[in-house]
């Protein structure tokens, strides 16, 4: 591996163990908040319980998606670790630098992605 390439490797592992933190710090919060949520018993007006309702459901799904891309971000730094990432998981071709700079995370190259989007849509 070229030492530019090396070094671009070295900056979206500092990328993603960052974002790791801040997912991690996310969730915390995120399941801080359901708690106290389970702790209030206020006498409330239906209202009061449709937004509570909706406000537990948007924190679900924020906790869904930062749990989500924690896993997906895992997953590239165990590919960084074993040397196989930055390359396509199902051609095995190298993923261009520009998308990995974009998606750190991504385990497939810009054709396999959008074939693999394609076949989950059908």
């Amino acid at each position: 591996m070229i030492a530019s390439t090396q070094n671009k490797f070295g900056v979206l592992r500092e990328v993603l163990n960052r974002r790791l933190e801040e997912l991690d710090a996310e969730i915390r919060a995120n399941e801080e908040r359901a708690e106290e949520g389970k702790d209030m018993n206020e006498v409330t007006d239906r209202k009061d319980e449709a937004s509570s309702r909706q406000s537990g459901e948007v924190d679900e799904a924020q906790l869904q998606r930062a749990t989500q891309q924690r896993l997906q971000i895992e997953a590239a730094l165990r590919r960084m670790n074993q040397g196989t990432y930055g390359d396509c998981v199902d051609c095995g071709e190298p993923i261009a630098m520009q998308r990995l700079l974009v998606q750190p995370a991504a385990k497939r190259c810009a054709a396999c992605q959008a074939a693999n989007e394609r076949a989950v849509q059908s």
